[in-house]
């Protein structure tokens, strides 16, 4: 372990930085959210008519659209082929509600268009499901029986969460740019309005980034825990 006067220092130098940007990011989109939420929009399209309207433009019918409880709850399911939309977006005719709409509506787009990374990540969804349970339960045996295997074990397994999270990346990414494309070149909302749409799904779009550091961050972490210990080593009897 690294530590300076009592002080974890691969916690305060790799993890701390990573989880106050989270921290921020989360506050970010909250309040990018709350402020564009109270805009109507001119034309006063609901989160549900604005999902309806990207699917449309780009020639996917087939999707269902259902309200959800919950707040920033807005996702799509591929299995059910349905886009669910919280409490706070379906029917509301903000700015907002058509952003976090639209961008939910990309999702369902990139799946009926075949997007390749999002194929990628169903794909390796159970493996890395798989991974992130188990990850901590191996990585904390690991720490407190003293054992190299147990660790390297949570270390492999955790590095197939942080794949995962890499990947989610350009998925979420594009989503954003198709909703965006869409809502520009479909006029559903004005100039002015597009500008603040942009802004919720840019805050958003940060949390995946800083989700994906803090795993990155945990990982070198724990890798050089590993390293600290003897790497390759055998355990203590």
């Amino acid at each position: 372990m690294f530590y300076y006067g009592g002080l974890d220092l691969t916690y305060l130098l790799l993890v701390m930085p990573a989880l106050l940007l989270s921290l921020w990011a989360q506050f970010k989109v909250n309040s990018s959210f709350e402020r564009y939420s109270r805009v109507r929009n001119l034309r006063g399209m609901t989160g549900e008519a604005a999902a309806r309207a990207v699917l449309r433009f780009h020639g996917v019918h087939d999707v269902g659209i259902s309200p959800t409880r919950g707040n920033l709850t807005d996702h799509y399911d591929p299995r059910k082929n349905m886009i669910f939309l919280s409490e706070s977006v379906y029917n509301s005719a903000s700015i907002a509600a058509v952003g976090v709409a639209a961008h939910e509506a990309g999702h369902a787009v990139q799946y009926a268009q075949g997007y390749a990374p999002v194929k990628l990540r169903t794909l390796i969804l159970p493996v890395c499901s798989f991974g992130s349970r188990f990850a901590f339960v191996a990585l904390m045996l690991g720490l407190v029986l003293y054992s190299q295997r147990l660790l390297l074990a949570g270390i492999l397994l955790f590095t197939l969460a942080t794949v995962f999270q890499l990947l989610t990346l350009p998925v979420e990414f594009n989503a954003s740019r198709r909703a965006l494309a869409t809502i520009e070149e479909g006029g559903l909302l004005t100039e002015e309005e597009y500008a603040g749409a942009k802004k919720v799904l840019s805050a958003a779009a940060l949390t995946y980034v800083a989700a994906l550091l803090t795993s990155i961050a945990q990982l070198l972490r724990f890798l050089l825990i590993f390293l600290s210990r003897g790497g390759g080593r055998r355990d203590r009897r």
